[in-house]
């Protein structure tokens, strides 16, 4: 009896550590960054609370322009990675020979940054890079220019290339692992009372996905939603994505636009949370 009164605290206190960590550094730093964004800022003279950052930013086109195309990196490249990690899951699912080494090469790049996977996107698909001069020397362009503009391009493709080949394979496992604890009974169940393929997959094997597709989608939109390296390195200077936009406000020279990227930063980070929320109730619905 005292032990099971004990375990919850002891519980807390192990997690205690991380939990300290976790709330000085981002509860800190989301502290100050809202403090900054309310105008709040000594080192250039200004001591008093102000709304002015959040005016200058909701009436900035820029603002929307940017909002837009980060809206759209951040679905494009979760509907994308959805239909491929169902795809993968899918094709992974029953039992061959080389099943485990194919389960390995799909999550390999797993472990990889997404910073070295924007490098790669860089080399390999720019109009200066190796598939552009691997099309010239072939004879299929006269120049490498001529290569489709997959980088710095005004739909920020690399920038969703790079999220796809990432997180296609992170959703993948997640709905691989659903399908496998579930088993295959189910759907011989529906074949044998006359159900096709496509019928087994709609109303048996795509319900019991949902949850994960749920759960791994969200998570993947509130990330490229918020993400900075990869658009800051394949996207164009103009609109650029709320991150890479804050950024720059951030590091300018004058320190009066110092209060708008703390603003911008607040607003990216209340999406985001609301999508967390978003995450923990739909798990919670999912499951019940």
């Amino acid at each position: 009896m005292l032990t099971a009164e004990r375990s919850p605290i002891r519980s807390y206190l192990m997690l205690a550590p991380a939990l300290v960590v976790v709330i000085l550094l981002f509860g800190g730093g989301l502290v100050l960054a809202l403090v900054q964004s309310v105008g709040y800022l000594p080192v250039v003279g200004e001591a008093r609370f102000t709304l002015a950052a959040y005016r200058a930013i909701f009436t900035d086109p820029v603002f929307y322009r940017s909002l837009l195309l980060t809206t759209w990196i951040a679905f494009a490249s979760t509907a994308l990675s959805t239909v491929l990690a169902v795809g993968g899951a899918l094709v992974l699912r029953p039992r061959f020979r080389a099943k485990r080494f194919f389960t390995f090469l799909f999550q390999l790049n797993i472990p990889i940054p997404h910073l070295v996977g924007a490098v790669g996107i860089l080399f390999l698909f720019s109009q200066s890079g190796f598939l552009a001069r691997l099309a010239y020397l072939a004879g299929f362009i006269q120049t490498p220019a001529q290569f489709p503009a997959l980088v710095y391009d005004r739909y920020a493709l690399g920038i969703i290339l790079e999220y796809v080949w990432k997180s296609s394979c992170f959703m993948g496992i997640i709905l691989l692992a659903n399908l496998q604890s579930v088993g295959d009974e189910y759907e011989n169940a529906a074949q044998t009372l006359g159900a096709n393929r496509w019928q087994r997959f709609r109303y048996v094997t795509l319900p019991f996905l949902t949850p994960g597709i749920v759960s791994s989608s969200i998570l993947v939109f509130a990330f490229t939603f918020g993400a900075f390296e990869v658009p800051l390195l394949l996207g164009q200077r103009f609109p650029s994505a709320l991150p890479v936009l804050a950024y720059r406000l951030y590091a300018d020279v004058d320190l009066q636009a110092r209060p708008e990227a703390m603003a911008l930063s607040v607003i990216i980070s209340a999406v985001i949370a609301g999508l967390i929320f978003v995450y923990m109730h739909a798990t919670r619905n999912l499951r019940l």
